[in-house]
């Protein structure tokens, strides 16, 4: 198991008690977005994930399965040596948006034991970006940020932290 585990159910806690909060405050830098944001969203990002240890948790990989790309799904299935249609009636459906996702959570690829993903490295882009504190422009995924903060401990200080630096 990982070193030392985070305690999910007080961010998502913390997180719900912050809704409203947060919201507000997304909104707010939507319209106040000073000229070096991206700057400031990077720091904030790097000091967060100083602080976090993503294997210590992989809530993401448990509960959040991630949009496969056709990009994602030839890169993984070649990694297997797997034709697309085995791989995809292996391991994905179309859900009600159509969108492909895993047919079932938590990820296949994440190890039991140790929260490793096994294919890291090919691993699908919305698993390479999440909880996507990092993107320029953070203010057009507000929703999302919201959102990501009632499952990843990181989402959830990157919103706190940036609240505090932006005064």
């Amino acid at each position: 198991m990982p070193k030392t585990s985070i305690d999910l159910e007080k961010y998502h806690d913390l997180a719900l008690q912050k809704q409203k909060e947060h919201r507000l405050f997304l909104a707010a830098l939507k319209k106040t977005a000073p000229k070096n944001l991206d700057k400031i969203v990077q720091e904030v990002h790097n000091q967060v994930f100083e602080e976090i240890d993503c294997m210590a948790c992989a809530n993401c990989c448990r509960t959040l399965g991630p949009l496969f790309t056709e990009a994602d799904i030839t890169r993984i299935a070649k990694h297997f040596r797997m034709r697309l249609p085995v791989f995809e009636d292996l391991y994905l459906h179309v859900d009600e948006d159509g969108d492909k996702v895993f047919k079932a959570m938590p990820c296949p690829f994440l190890g039991a034991d140790d929260n490793l993903c096994s294919i890291y490295d090919v691993r699908p882009k919305a698993c390479r970006e999440f909880p996507h504190t990092d993107r320029k422009k953070i203010y057009q995924i507000n929703h999302l940020t919201l959102k990501n903060t009632l499952f990843c401990p990181a989402a959830y200080l990157f919103v706190e932290k940036l609240k505090e630096r932006m005064g």
